[in-house]
C-alpha cells in the first residue's frame, strides 16, 4: 500500500481516511467554521484544510465528487474532476455546484468529495505532421457507420472533425 503524507493546514481539519476497506477513495470533508450554504444553481469553494505529499511525479491524486452528494442533492463538482499533480503542496478546496432547485446546507466537517490516487504516464510532446489511422476512422471513410447510427449531437461534431482533417 502506498503512503500518502497528509499535513492539516487549517484548525479543525480532518486527515482524509477510507470509509470501508473497499472504498477506493480518501473522504475529503469540508473544513470550515459555520455551515455554507450553498444555493441551488451557485457554486463555491470548499476548502478541505489538507495538503498532501504525492512522492513521485508518476501519481497524481484525483478529486471526485461523492455520488450521495449528487444523486440525493444534486451537489457536484464545478471541475467535473479535480487533478492534483505531484509537485503541489498547497490546500486541496474542492469547487462545489448545486445543480438542484433546493439550497443545499454544507456542515462543518461533512464530507464533500473524495481523493483517489491513481498512475499517470508522463509525456513528451512531440509534433508530427501525420497521425496513424484508426480502424474506426478507416471504417468512417469506407462508409461503414452512416449518419443514421449517429446520434444527432455527435454527427456535428464528427462532421466538423472529418472535414477538418480532410476525410
Amino acid at each position: 500500500m502506498l503512503t500518502l503524507k497528509m499535513k492539516k493546514v487549517r484548525p479543525g481539519a480532518i486527515i482524509p481516511k477510507r470509509a470501508t476497506s473497499g472504498s477506493a477513495g480518501l473522504d475529503l470533508c469540508a473544513c470550515t467554521e459555520n455551515e455554507v450554504v450553498l444555493k441551488a444553481g451557485e457554486r463555491t469553494v470548499i476548502p478541505t484544510g489538507i495538503a498532501i505529499a504525492i512522492e513521485n511525479n508518476e501519481t497524481a491524486a484525483f478529486v471526485y465528487a461523492r455520488s450521495g452528494l449528487g444523486i440525493k442533492h444534486g451537489i457536484s463538482l464545478s471541475n467535473g474532476v479535480g487533478v492534483i499533480d505531484s509537485d503541489y503542496r498547497g490546500e486541496i478546496c474542492v469547487g462545489l455546484i448545486n445543480t438542484s432547485s433546493e439550497d443545499y446546507t454544507i456542515q462543518p466537517g461533512e464530507r464533500i468529495a473524495q481523493l483517489v490516487l491513481a498512475p499517470v504516464i508522463p509525456a513528451q510532446p512531440v509534433e508530427v505532421d501525420n497521425l496513424d489511422e484508426t480502424e474506426f476512422f478507416f471504417l468512417l471513410r469506407k462508409n461503414f457507420i452512416t449518419h443514421q447510427t449517429i446520434t444527432a449531437g455527435m454527427q456535428q461534431t464528427m462532421t466538423s472533425t472529418i472535414l477538418s482533417i480532410g476525410i
